[in-house]
Parts: C-alpha cells; sequence; structure tokens
C-alpha cells in the first residue's frame, strides 16, 4: 500500500468537514451533495480501492445526488412557504376610504382596510377625465409607487 493510499482517509474527513460546514453556511443542498459523495470515497477507500478509483466513486455519487436526489428535496423545502402575501404585494387589491378628498390633479389621504393611512392619487385611466373624490367614499389600491397608493373608485361610499 503507497503511502497516499493508506492517508487519503484523512483528506477525505476534511473534506467531508469542509463541504458540511460550507453547506451549513448555504443552505442548498450542494455542497450536502459533495459530502455525501466524499463519504462514498472515504468508504470506497477503507474497501482498499486506489486513490484514483476513491476519487471516481466521489465524483460518480456526487453528480448522481446533485441530479437525483437534490431536485426533490428543494421542492420539499420550499413546499412550506408561507403563501400569504406581504408588503407591497399584500396592499395591491385592498380596499380603502377616502379620508381627504382629491382630485386627478392632486393627492389625497386613503384610509386602508388593514387600518393604514395612506398618500394616494387617482390612476392613469380614473385621472384622464377630470375626478373628484370625496371622504367616504370607498376605493381600490391598483399600484403602490413609493409612499404614495395608487387607487381607482369602487363606486360606492363607506358607511
Amino acid at each position: 500500500m503507497d503511502v497516499v493510499s493508506s492517508y487519503a482517509w484523512i483528506a477525505w474527513l476534511v473534506l467531508i468537514l469542509v463541504f458540511v460546514i460550507i453547506e451549513m453556511l448555504s443552505l442548498d443542498f450542494v455542497f450536502l451533495m459533495l459530502a455525501i459523495g466524499s463519504l462514498g470515497g472515504l468508504i470506497s477507500g477503507l474497501f482498499g480501492f486506489p486513490w484514483w478509483a476513491q476519487l471516481i466513486v466521489a465524483a460518480v455519487l456526487s453528480i448522481l445526488l446533485l441530479f437525483l436526489l437534490r431536485p426533490p428535496l428543494l421542492r420539499a423545502l420550499r413546499r412550506g412557504g408561507d403563501p400569504a402575501r406581504s408588503n407591497v404585494a399584500a396592499l395591491l387589491g385592498q380596499e380603502g376610504r377616502v379620508v381627504q378628498s382629491f382630485g386627478s390633479d392632486g393627492k389625497g389621504l386613503v384610509r386602508l382596510a388593514n387600518g393604514e393611512v395612506w398618500t394616494s392619487r387617482l390612476a392613469g385611466e380614473a385621472s384622464a377625465a377630470p375626478r373628484h373624490v370625496e371622504p367616504g367614499e370607498v376605493v381600490l389600491v391598483t399600484a403602490i409607487e413609493g409612499a404614495t397608493a395608487v387607487v381607482v373608485p369602487a363606486g360606492g361610499t363607506a358607511s
């Protein structure tokens, strides 16, 4: 047995440790698959395979795991995500009530259904014809531009 084969297990342990540490930082399953492939190289070395055969076992096992096991693991990981919309996406389509009147040429205030008060303006197609919304009128949020809610009249008044 040559010197390379007799101490290859140390190199495999170091590689496995490095790959596991990198995987803990990235959480993308790439380095986990490489670590498992390296474990295959370590095991093949313990069975007396030469160093070049250990490399082939580790490479083939890593590639198989990357293409066959990693995609289902990623799908399973992402399946548990929260489907609820948040931030700006949660505001789109939300109803609001005009607090301070405004027209197609200016900005006013709207209290949204979630209780937040936003500076608002009428949307482009709604402001084509001169239009004025009064306090109490119901509007729908169509977009958020910076700190301004772009709204369209919903055709009703809040009680």
